[in-house]
């Protein structure tokens, strides 16, 4: 007898699963009618968080939002943090998208993150409208490794976006992630202008750190022809990667080229690399210190010069 197989198309691995296997982003299984969601209403963890820890720094700035995910991922990054639960299934806490949306309230809404958010969409789908519902905002924090008519489904809950862009080169995602920059790309374009869009590249020593690929990925960011944030952040040694971290001065001449490409250009895990400065006069317009927030626009623009700063909320 042919044993049943089945492929699962929610992301662009496409993994082609016998009855009882598992994708390589461990919740999604072909229990023998199709390929499922194993992860349906359990989460690995919640928390309230500042929004500026997802990151995003054009977006109700100083403000609180419920944040939550599931297990599992479908990129196995050898630098991941949140290994832990990105690459393994354990039992969850048990949720509904109707306690999710509930918990959300009193705070601006609700993040999909910690994990992989795409591994969740069935979550995400049924969970967002209810918190639009209740009046909040619905925010993913996301690998961007998604298929196209999933991500399409999304984007009209979403408001607010970020995605991380690991490197500008093929070789990285195959060496580092088991994934392919293309279909990062793919998603980015699809939410540029139609949410509200920050980035995120961890800038890993001799990896992704060439001036040059920085500087190319900038241009492609600036080609988009839509406002963003870039967030370059430090890394530090993680999971299976022991790389010392990111040298502080080469990642500020970084910055500094980076600038160049994009408005607005941010460091994270460094300290006093999140100051929104305005692209016009230069003035420091949004101060940030220790998740402390101390906004100095004037109905959303610059009080020296009067230019308008992008972002919803500020």
């Amino acid at each position: 007898m042919e044993e049943k197989t089945a492929s699962c198309l929610l992301c662009p691995q496409h993994c082609r699963l016998r009855s009882g296997q598992t994708g390589r982003c461990h919740v999604r299984g072909n229990q023998g009618n199709g390929v499922e969601p194993l992860n349906y209403g359990e989460a690995a963890s919640w928390h309230l968080d500042p929004i500026e820890k997802k990151p995003l720094f054009h977006f109700y700035p100083g403000s609180w939002i419920f944040s939550v995910g599931g297990f599992g991922c479908n990129l196995n990054c050898t630098f991941c943090q949140n290994y832990e639960i990105s690459q393994s299934r354990q039992r969850g806490l048990r949720v509904t998208p109707e306690e999710l949306a509930k918990q959300a309230r009193g705070s601006l809404g609700l993040c999909f993150t910690y994990s992989e958010p795409a591994t969740w969409f069935e979550m995400i789908r049924d969970t967002a409208p209810l918190v639009r519902q209740n009046g909040g905002k619905v925010v993913l924090v996301s690998n961007g490794t998604i298929s196209p008519r999933y991500i399409e489904e999304l984007i009209p809950f979403l408001d607010a976006v970020n995605i991380d862009i690991k490197a500008f080169t093929e070789g990285f995602y195959q060496k580092f992630c088991s994934g392919r920059l293309s279909w990062v790309l793919d998603t980015v374009e699809r939410l540029a202008g139609r949410v509200h869009l920050e980035i995120t590249t961890l800038v890993i020593p001799d990896a992704n750190d060439d001036p040059q690929e920085i500087r190319k990925l900038g241009r492609w960011l600036r080609q988009l022809d839509t406002p963003l944030a870039w967030h370059l952040s430090r890394f530090f040694p993680a999971y299976q990667l022991n790389t010392p971290p990111t040298d502080p001065q080469k990642l500020r001449k970084l910055w500094e080229l980076a600038k160049e490409e994009v408005e607005y250009v941010y460091l994270g895990n460094l300290t006093g690399g999140e100051t929104t400065f305005c692209p016009q006069c230069g003035q420091k317009v949004i101060l940030r210190e220790n998740y402390q927030i101390r906004n100095l626009l004037h109905n959303g623009k610059c009080p020296a010069c009067g230019r308008g700063i992008f972002g919803v909320g500020l």
